[in-house]
């Protein structure tokens, strides 16, 4: 009996030891899914043009351009989530280009057909790529609003700490990706086997520009009270939307809609 229990326990140690190293190995495939396309129903009802920004490792990362006036009307810079091309992004796209602003929507590298493979610090510094290219257009930071969908929340802090933007906007956000993966692998040490950490909580710090959380409490992807959290320790100015019956990737109806764009033309 002594001699099967060890048997048995040493069996669950090697099976759990192969576990963790499945995981640490293959994280990234967990993490990122560039061909997970969920939201491509929408066609594009906007005008845009299709641009190529070279990024610090020489890969050129697809983006849109939606211009109506870059040195006087306010920019959205858009970072997406996770998942998907740009396309996944339309039914978004269709409704802030009603609004009296431009927008540049960059992808990933590694998404939606670019060179490469998506990390943490990849993603820093491909948002770096797109600031330094639409500054270099003539927007100033006074006219320039960042945009973060889900882990690109976490994109979206990264870049702008320390800035005095037009604004932040952060829909569906997590305080890190460590707490996340706790939630989602309890049995795992996801503290100690984490490559891209994106601890959005510890730079909140560092952010004095305007800031908007959207958030559904049913959001069944990252727990709402994440984005409870951020907006409690992030600094003033800050406005929420904090609605009861949307999920994860919001639904742009009236009242969202309404909110971004107060919180756009502020001042």
């Amino acid at each position: 009996m002594v001699k099967l229990f060890k048997i048995s326990a040493l069996l669950g140690f090697v099976v759990y030891f192969i576990i963790l190293a499945y995981v640490y190995l293959f994280q990234r495939n967990l993490l990122y899914h560039p061909s997970i396309n969920s939201y491509q129903s929408d066609k594009i009802n906007f005008d845009y043009e299709e641009i190529f920004i070279q990024n610090n490792e020489e890969i050129k990362l697809k983006a849109w351009l939606h211009e109506k006036d870059l040195i006087n009307k306010k920019t959205i810079l858009f970072f997406h989530g996770n998942a998907g091309d740009l396309s996944n992004r339309n039914y978004k796209l269709n409704e802030l280009a009603k609004f009296d602003v431009n927008f540049l929507i960059l992808a990933y590298r590694g998404f939606s057909g670019n060179e490469g493979q998506p990390t943490e610090q990849g993603l820093y510094d491909d948002a770096k790529s797109a600031l330094e290219w639409i500054k270099i257009k003539g927007v100033k930071e006074k006219n320039l609003i960042l945009y973060g969908e889900s882990l690109g929340t976490a994109v979206t802090i990264e870049v702008a700490q320390n800035k005095n933007l037009a604004g932040i906007i952060l829909e569906s956000p997590f305080t890190s990706m460590v707490e996340l993966a706790q939630k989602y692998y309890p049995f795992l040490p996801t503290k100690f086997l984490l490559k891209d950490r994106y601890e959005t909580v510890k730079k909140l710090k560092n952010i004095s520009s305007p800031l908007l959380v959207l958030h559904g409490r049913l959001d069944t992807i990252v727990p709402f009270a994440m984005g409870e959290e951020l907006f409690k320790q992030v600094n003033e100015p800050k406005f929420k939307y904090f609605i009861d019956n949307d999920d994860h990737m919001m639904r742009y109806d009236e009242n969202l809609l309404d909110e971004i764009k107060k919180f756009i033309f502020l001042s």
